[in-house]
């Protein structure tokens, strides 16, 4: 599958730039000598699941899980048959107490990613249980461009930042009409800190009905 067209016009001239050019030649020879998460052909699975016409909602991520497995290009989820990561167990016992929508049997998040759910990972891709390991080698200057570009959009779209390094990109959404849920991150050490609890599945429809939108159906099967 391909990445949407829309975004693939968008992001032309992004490509073509000195960094890119570099960034992608340095991230070809990692997955040439190491294991690097996701897969090759998920790396860009935000943009191929979700157009920019149809982003109404944006969740950031940091980088993919980095455990064998578990990354396949869109933030927070993992393929049919992985067990659930800490943080996405916990992301599903926020959505129970806060629509009470049933633990799914799986965490693949494909579903919210159709319906306009931009699931986006600041950096694209991370070797083999390192996290983090793919910082500041050009990925969020890619990244923050995306964002920028939902920023642009004419219609009302909620940023959903979980955790520090999400919460930093609040600079790139300058646009009023958007609307921003921020709370700490959903990972075992910060959850208990004010992301259980915040509801930002409710409070995100809510905007949405609010500005004549449909509301995500958040419920995984």
């Amino acid at each position: 599958m391909a990445v949407q067209a829309d975004w693939k016009r968008l992001l032309d001239d992004e490509i073509k730039k000195d960094y890119y050019v570099q960034l992608l030649e340095w991230v070809k020879n990692e997955y040439r000598h190491k294991q690097i998460f996701p897969k090759k052909e998920d790396v860009f699975n935000a943009l191929v699941f979700t157009s920019y016409e149809n982003t109404k909602v944006v969740i950031l991520g940091q980088d993919p899980y980095p455990n064998v497995g578990q990354g396949m290009g869109l933030s927070f989820s993992v393929n049919i048959g992985v067990p659930f990561p800490k943080s996405l167990q916990n992301i599903f016992q926020e959505l129970q107490s806060d629509l009470g929508c049933q633990i799914p049997k799986h965490g693949s998040l494909k579903k919210w990613a159709e319906q306009g759910v931009l699931l986006l990972n600041t950096s694209l891709t991370v070797e083999a249980r390192k996290p983090n390991s793919h910082q500041n080698k050009g990925w969020e200057i890619f990244t923050d461009k995306i964002i920028s570009l939902v920023n642009d959009k004419p219609e009302p779209v909620v940023f959903i930042l979980w955790g520090n390094n999400a919460r930093s990109k609040k600079k790139l959404i300058t646009n009023q009409q958007h609307f921003i849920i921020e709370s700490p991150h959903p990972s075992p050490l910060s959850a208990s800190r004010g992301f259980f609890g915040s509801k930002p599945f409710s409070r995100t429809n809510q905007f949405l009905i609010a500005n004549k939108r449909d509301p995500i159906d958040w419920q995984i099967d």
